[in-house]
């Protein structure tokens, strides 16, 4: 299969975290674009990039045109931010780090980190989701299920279940700027074809739930399962 997508070899990683940190391809910036080409449908990269650019605007309360300019300005901030804060801040953190905080860190990784996480969703599970809809059973995925890793935990609604993923948060981030990765679309998609429930992501801050829609959301969804 012919790729369109180009290579940029080493630079794809800084490019890639730059554009993830400073939220430069959210669909507020450059449209549902997903969404888009389903509704598209091309038959070729041309047809897709002038649909592309005759229907995309971005996405909130006040959407505007996005157009050549627009994309080409997103590329200037991009690079302002790489080279005015991301080289500064990595260069700096070359200089400063050591062998132990190698060590550190990849114990802090597997043995710190794991037992937080461990404790972070019992207690969004336990005593959050698990009281509020005390006749449904919150199970841990199974790990050997494809998706276990990006589905925290399954709660079973007759012969369907929906999915739960909890992600931590701290009190001065911006869960409304979460974007999910094409590997987790995907796992949540192969998820609902096969126990029919939706997947949702749910923020723990000190082991509540932070973003306290989602409880809404989650009974609707099992309302619409159970009937």
């Amino acid at each position: 299969m012919k790729r369109y997508s180009l290579n940029f070899g080493k630079k794809e990683r800084v490019l890639n975290y730059a554009c993830q940190t400073y939220q430069l391809s959210r669909p507020n910036k450059v449209g549902a674009v997903m969404a888009l080409i389903r509704n598209c449908q091309p038959s070729s990269f041309e047809e897709w990039q002038s649909w592309y650019f005759e229907n995309a605007y971005t996405v909130g309360k006040n959407p505007t045109k996005i157009t050549n300019e627009s994309l080409k300005e997103l590329g200037e901030r991009l690079y302002a931010k790489i080279t005015e804060v991301v080289i500064p801040e990595w260069e700096s953190a070359f200089r400063e780090l050591t062998e132990q905080d190698c060590i550190d860190y990849i114990y802090n990784l597997t043995i710190n980190r794991t037992y937080d996480g461990y404790l972070r969703e019992k207690s969004v599970i336990n005593d959050g989701l698990a009281k509020i809809f005390s006749d449904i059973t919150f199970e841990e995925s199974d790990p050997e299920l494809d998706h276990a890793g990006d589905i925290d935990y399954i709660a079973k609604v007759g012969d369907k279940a929906i999915g739960i993923q909890i992600k931590p948060i701290t009190a001065s981030a911006n869960f409304g700027s979460y974007s999910l990765t094409e590997r987790m679309k995907a796992s949540f998609e192969s998820f609902k074809e096969q126990y029919g429930g939706n997947v949702f992501i749910v923020f723990s801050l000190d082991g509540e739930i932070a973003n306290k829609e989602v409880v809404e959301q989650i009974r609707a969804e099992i309302d619409r399962l159970s009937n």
